[in-house]
């Protein structure tokens, strides 16, 4: 049976209806308590890109010599399983005892496939095809999982390896690619700018003959830290970080020392928790220029913000928030991945907001459980009108991905009352501590295991 969202039905919260009894009997495991009302105060810092993490990883297998180092790595579950994945294929990893720092040496790649039950559990893993094909000239990686916010299909990345020469077949569930003479550069022109595509093609063409040319590529701050990374490495590279990207394909890759660039999405989201709360938070070393579309459209709601050296300081509006109209679309638009959040936000914002996605085509699922807090929204299609009420209430609700997860925890930290929001599993996947950093804050939140007991520590942040 479709869901409300996806029949285009009205979806209204009524806290009156949902009682922890009602609302928690599918709900099981692992969950995050969140007392709401407490302002934010203070400083958090921002940690290391999770996308870019994951990328750079992917791209250290292309060193056929010596080892790259990687700094400021967020500790988080898919840095691991990442690196699970890297050893399959004979690469050694080790992270610092903080695991802040990852060393990776891929001179003995040794498999060609990586393992299913790894791939599935998150999508940046098919990131590996491209730089496994171009060194052993062959890849046979499993179709990947991740977060369920809609179709992300990889026919961009099959294309583009297949524009560079190799033969790939589909089947059992997987992809393999074979190019025995080599990769070939070539023009490939991307029907739509897919960041995960342009990074696959981006790592394959650094080791192929000749010069590849990557139209309508993925513009996204992520691509261009990667591009950097390869640079280090002895790639060739030009463009990246604009539609056009220019690659010489070069003999061999060697290690790097390389820093990964603070997470735009993480210090994107904690704006998004000091707004609603009318707090005043400095974000510690995000990078301005990188979140530029959602501070001017927090602006648009009332928002205030500073940009001293160093970070981006948020604090709340001196007045009730005002609706807005948000379109997120590939960057230098407004990022998907800050649209669940910021719509929290707009959820108590004065008026009507309109919200709408080109990403992704089911990002607006976790609407059903706002609705739970009290949020009244329509849903039609990738766009979502928000009318702004006076309050939200706890509630208990469900973190059906990643950045639903956060959303709800943006809105549990304003709503009057105890949230819980279960199956945290997803939030953990991509927010480094962050029951510990918002504790720091002064929100009151914790962790529960499955029997409703307190728990605490950031191993839980580091679970596969």
């Amino acid at each position: 049976m479709s869901s409300p969202q996806q029949r285009g039905e009205r979806v209204q919260g009524d806290s009156a209806a949902t009682s922890p009894i009602s609302s928690v009997s599918s709900m099981s495991g692992q969950r995050i308590v969140i007392v709401g009302g407490r302002r934010l105060e203070g400083v958090i810092p921002i940690s290391g890109s999770k996308n870019a993490a994951v990328a750079l990883m992917a791209g250290a297998i292309l060193a056929a010599e010596g080892k790259t180092t990687l700094r400021n790595v967020p500790r988080i579950s898919d840095i691991q399983t990442l690196a699970d994945v890297l050893r399959h294929l004979g690469v050694t990893v080790s992270f610092s005892d903080d695991h802040r720092t990852a060393t990776i040496d891929a001179t003995r790649l040794v498999t060609h496939e990586a393992p299913a039950e790894l791939v599935a559990r998150m999508r940046a893993s098919f990131w590996v095809l491209g730089p496994v094909l171009a060194r052993l000239k062959r890849a046979r990686i499993p179709q990947p999982g991740g977060c369920n916010i809609g179709a992300r299909a990889i026919d961009l990345h099959i294309k583009g390896v297949e524009a560079l020469g190799a033969k790939v077949e589909v089947g059992y569930g997987a992809v393999t690619a074979e190019a025995p003479g080599g990769l070939k550069g070539t023009s490939i022109y991307l029907d739509l700018p897919s960041v995960g595509a342009t990074m696959n093609i981006m790592m394959a063409a650094a080791l192929a003959e000749g010069t590849t040319i990557i139209e309508n590529a993925a513009q996204e701050p992520d691509v261009e830290d990667l591009g950097n990374l390869l640079l280090a490495m002895g790639a060739n590279i030009s463009g990246h970080g604009t539609g056009m990207i220019t690659i010489e394909g070069v003999s061999s890759l060697h290690g790097a020392d390389y820093s990964v660039m603070p997470d735009r999405i993480e210090a994107g989201t904690y704006a998004c928790m000091a707004a609603i709360t009318g707090g005043d938070v400095l974000l510690q070393g995000a990078n301005a220029a990188h979140l530029r579309p959602v501070l001017m459209k927090m602006a648009e709601a009332g928002i205030r913000t500073e940009e001293p050296e160093g970070g981006v300081r948020i604090l709340g509006a001196q007045t009730r928030l005002r609706a807005t109209r948000v379109i997120a679309s590939p960057h230098p638009g407004f990022p998907t991945d800050v649209q669940q959040p910021f719509t929290a936000v707009l959820s108590l914002a004065e008026g009507t907001s309109v919200i709408t996605d080109t990403v992704y085509e089911s990002r607006f699922r976790y609407l059903t459980e706002m609705a739970k807090m009290g949020a009244k929204v329509d849903v039609e299609g990738r766009t979502a009108v928000i009318t702004g009420v006076d309050r939200l209430t706890g509630s208990d609700v469900e973190a059906t991905d990643l950045r639903a997860g956060a959303a709800l925890i943006v809105a549990a930290l304003a709503a009057e009352g105890r949230s819980r929001v279960f199956h945290t599993e997803h939030v953990e996947r991509g927010y480094e501590g962050i029951v510990e950093k918002l504790s720091a804050l002064g929100a009151t939140i914790w962790r529960e295991d499955e029997n409703g007991r307190r728990v605490g520590g950031e191993a839980l942040s580091l679970c596969a």
